[in-house]
């Protein structure tokens, strides 16, 4: 089975076992008011099982779900039975599929980064950067790619959502394209900054970090979390670990700077990189 596949089960598997959840039922009840076994639920949570439209109607309707809800487990299920059934070696989706599925079936998001802007805070522009950096990308993966990070970010806006996000002052610094795509791409995090549903952080390159960074990761919920890498991603559901990087995220959110004075930051980078471009276009 194709790695996309694998992950895209695991992303419908844990949005179903998190609705459950809300909702208070135990996998036996769920499986009986659905009308299905109960190994069918624990398999469908734990992707393993691809779920038939007919039994993921039945599942929806028996946690309550709303229009909204349903449609997103149905889109869930639609992207599971459209990633292909083995590994391509050429032409695939660039890493960044895998991340953008586990944080739509996440209420909390945290992240940590050291080298790239977050998915989520990334303009269409700086995302085709980062996905055209991809082994294998071609311009039509590439395109699907950034269309799908580009409407997972609306996510950002839903109620009921938290997401936290932590960078090093680097990460601001680090750019690709021009100084023109930076500035655009700033005014999205100042905008972003401002909503009431999202916590951004920036450690100054002023303060020592408590950690060294490796590499970043997010984490989704407490259930998962996705670790980036030149290769790609690896999404690590070991509750061991998770701890691990949740007790490593509350390190760097100690050290970072919100609010006011994170805002203040932006701006002063936003100078430089005016100054940057001015000098580049003498």
């Amino acid at each position: 089975m194709g790695s996309e596949r694998r992950e895209l089960m695991k992303a419908l598997g844990a949005r179903l076992r998190g609705l459950r959840a809300d909702v208070g039922l135990t996998g036996a009840v769920l499986a009986e008011r659905a009308g299905v076994g109960q190994p069918t639920v624990s398999k469908v949570e734990n992707g393993r099982m691809v779920p038939s439209a007919d039994v993921l109607d039945r599942l929806a309707s028996a946690l309550g779900l709303d229009e909204s809800t349903a449609r997103e487990v149905r889109d869930l299920l639609a992207a599971v039975m459209g990633a292909p059934e083995t590994a391509k070696t050429s032409g695939e989706v660039p890493a960044g599929a895998t991340l953008d599925e586990a944080v739509r079936s996440a209420r909390l998001v945290r992240s940590f980064q050291c080298v790239v802007l977050p998915a989520m805070l990334q303009s269409a522009e700086y995302a085709r950067h980062v996905f055209d950096s991809a082994p294998h990308a071609t311009p039509e993966a590439v395109g699907r790619a950034v269309a799908a990070r580009v409407e997972r970010q609306s996510l950002l806006y839903e109620p009921g959502r938290e997401s936290v996000f932590v960078l090093t002052e680097g990460v601001l610094r680090t750019w690709p394209g021009s100084p023109a795509l930076m500035l655009a791409q700033f005014d999205r995090l100042l905008a972003v900054e401002s909503l009431s549903t999202v916590r951004l952080g920036v450690i100054p390159w002023r303060r020592p970090v408590p950690v060294m960074p490796r590499h970043g990761f997010t984490l989704c919920d407490s259930h998962a979390v996705v670790i980036e890498s030149f290769r790609g991603e690896r999404v690590v559901d070991d509750s061991a670990e998770v701890t691990a990087y949740e007790e490593t995220f509350s390190r760097f959110e100690g050290a970072a700077i919100f609010g006011s004075e994170v805002r203040e930051l932006l701006l002063q980078v936003m100078k430089d990189f005016r100054d940057l471009e001015t000098s580049t276009t003498r």
